[in-house]
């Protein structure tokens, strides 16, 4: 009888272990459904409707030459792809950055490193700065990022130590600035062409994607995801606090900013494909967290696909809601994210991190 008893209670995490894998599973699941399912979606609609089984042929490779099929191949494709792989960045990066201030409101506008960004890819496109080179904006791009994460980190340091409510005030005082400069970039555009470039660029939007803009993107993506999955237990402790991560052997000042860097990186090079899309890294990490809780090993993948299919499904909103214009998708992101924004901000208590 003694023996039974000791027995049972050993027994009852291993029942629980395997629901929280199937959980996390069933959530992959119906992300990569509800992705599939928009990526069909944006293949099929537009301001022309292709039906779902031409698609299909067409991506197969069963569909003759027609104009349906260069329609799916070279427009549309290149474009539903960039939207995934923009959508998982932003998301990744915004997952990251909450981390690392310890507040859930935090994503690359909050923090500056997209004004940043966004304004050094501006001021390529004004001065036509190697115009004819495709690293042109990327490298701008990641400039004012790391410029931008400079004068954050000067503001939000005060002797030797720097908090997460130093860094998100800084980080809002920097963005101001940088969108004030990158509209008087814009305002004084010699050529009004350059004008109507950049500003359709600085509002988001993924009309400009090929398939030779789709590679750098992937790749910096996928390397960078992948060393952000390696960081995730110390990425883990700085949601403990400043003192328990110290004390647990994490350099939390040196941590920060290498992290940073790379999430600078990682936004410059969305930024620069995609133009300013607002509010795809706060709401996907935010509803990722709901789903899967706040383990890093978990929820930066199921951030990176909520969004992609965040991005994706708004891109299609941007060209149909008003077909055969495009809406620029920055738009549509900021209409559903600002009061997201509002939302979490009342939920959220006095002084509570994340």
């Amino acid at each position: 009888m003694t023996a039974a008893t000791t027995v049972r209670p050993a027994a009852a995490p291993a029942r629980r272990a395997p629901a929280g894998r199937a959980r996390y599973a069933a959530v992959v699941a119906g992300l990569l459904a509800a992705l599939a399912a928009a990526v069909l979606a944006s293949l099929a609609l537009g301001s022309v409707r292709i039906p779902p089984g031409q698609v299909l042929d067409a991506l197969t490779g069963r569909a003759a030459p027609s104009p349906y099929r260069t329609i799916v191949l070279d427009v549309r494709l290149p474009r539903v792809l960039l939207g995934a792989v923009v959508g998982a960045g932003l998301a990744v990066v915004g997952t990251v950055l909450q981390a690392l201030v310890r507040n859930r409101l935090a994503d690359p506008f909050l923090l500056g490193i997209s004004s940043g960004a966004s304004t050094g890819a501006v001021l390529v496109i004004v001065l036509g700065v190697g115009a004819s080179t495709a690293l042109a904006l990327p490298a701008g791009a990641f400039a004012g990022s790391l410029l931008a994460l400079v004068l954050v980190y000067g503001l939000a340091r005060r002797g030797s130590t720097m908090t997460g409510p130093r860094l998100v005030l800084a980080g809002v005082a920097v963005s101001y600035v940088l969108s004030a400069l990158t509209t008087l970039l814009l305002v004084t555009a010699g050529r009004p062409e350059h004008f109507q470039e950049a500003l359709y660029w600085s509002l988001g939007g993924l009309g400009s994607a090929r398939w030779d803009t789709l590679a750098l993107p992937a790749a910096v993506l996928t390397l960078g995801t992948g060393v952000l999955l390696a960081l995730a237990r110390p990425l883990d402790l700085l949601l403990t606090g400043e003192e328990s991560a110290t004390v647990l052997g994490l350099d939390t000042d040196r941590f920060r900013a290498a992290v940073f860097v790379l999430a600078s990186l990682v936004t410059a090079v969305m930024v620069a494909a995609s133009g300013a899309v607002g509010f795809i890294g706060l709401m996907a990490p935010h509803a990722a967290r709901l789903a899967v809780g706040a383990p890093h090993r978990r929820l930066l993948p199921v951030a990176a696909l909520g969004g992609a299919v965040a991005l994706v499904a708004a891109d299609l909103g941007a060209r149909t809601l008003a077909a055969p214009q495009d809406i620029p998708v920055g738009v549509l992101t900021a209409l559903t994210g600002g009061p997201l924004f509002l939302w979490l901000m009342r939920r959220r208590p006095e002084g509570a991190a994340l």
